[in-house]
């Protein structure tokens, strides 16, 4: 190496030399540089390499994350399109049911418009047969005001029911069936009242005390029974005859002794139980066998 730098300088200025010298020092630094430049590129390198690797484990991991999360939600959208499915279906049957109750209540509502419309229609025609009732309740107390003061008739209204109670010795004599001169004139002044009767049900009552019939007359009436049932017969059919009232509204019950309104222990409670009793009842209540 002296050697060499011997012969350079033999051959080479000393001021060249230092110039090349000078060089040869810079481009020595200058590779130096290069040489950690390149060893922290390669450090920078590894490190970055170190990161892909990384990265793509994470990639890779976040893709096995995000596919999990891909099937569970497309499990979900599937389950939730079935459910919507369940639900639109129940939605239907709900619209179905909600038009069939909306149906229901108009038809309800209609009824109870009826109901409401018959209601009323009945209570005018209730307080009309009421106002009715009244005027014949009235009529019959004007007319049988003689008898009503001698207590041989008593009349009175109550609960939709006319009743006109005559004592028996005013319309027959002891053991007689055929009504007397006074009583035909009491029924006919009785009889033109109720003729103006058109919608109540006229019920013939007859009741006795309980002294049982004599030798004689049990050949004719055996019992109380039929005494009462012939006597009641006996006035419908002047009512009906005489009178002129509508058959169809008239019908006659005996009721014996069986019925009594005061004590049979006395004369005056057994004259009390010997009568005919008049009953004015709405229609609706009688026997379906009279409609």
């Amino acid at each position: 190496m002296t050697l060499g730098l011997i012969a350079l300088g033999s051959c080479v200025s000393k001021k060249d030399y230092l110039v090349k010298v000078e060089e040869g020092e810079k481009l020595s630094g200058q590779l130096a540089s290069l040489r950690s430049e390149y060893d922290t590129l390669e450090g920078q390198k590894a490190a970055l390499d170190t990161q892909v690797v990384t990265l793509k484990e994470d990639n890779l991991k976040l893709e096995e994350i995000l596919q999990a999360r891909s099937d569970t939600l497309s499990k979900n959208i599937v389950d939730l399109r079935a459910h919507v499915g369940d639900l639109q279906k129940e939605n239907d049957l709900l619209k179905g049911e909600n038009e069939d109750l909306s149906r229901n209540v108009k038809a309800l509502e209609e009824n109870n418009a009826a109901l409401q419309s018959e209601t009323q229609a009945l209570e005018r025609q209730r307080k009309k047969e009421m106002e009715e009732m009244r005027g014949t309740y009235e009529n019959l107390l004007e007319n049988m005001k003689g008898e009503i003061e001698k207590g041989e008739i008593t009349i009175t209204q109550l609960r939709g029911k006319l009743k006109v109670n005559m004592v028996d010795e005013i319309l027959f004599d002891s053991g007689k069936t055929t009504i007397k001169p006074q009583g035909l004139e009491v029924l006919e002044r009785v009889g033109s009242v109720l003729l103006n009767v058109k919608d109540k049900a006229i019920s013939i009552e007859g009741h006795t005390d309980d002294v049982p019939i004599g030798a004689e007359l049990s050949k004719k009436y055996p019992t109380n029974w039929e005494l009462s049932a012939v006597r009641a017969t006996t006035v419908a059919r002047y009512l009906q005859e005489k009178t002129g009232i509508d058959p169809g509204l008239l019908s006659a019950i005996g009721y014996g002794e069986y019925q009594p309104v005061a004590p049979n222990e006395s004369e005056e409670g057994r004259a009390k139980n010997r009568r005919i009793e008049i009953v004015l009842v709405p229609m609706e209540i009688v026997p379906v066998s009279r409609k």
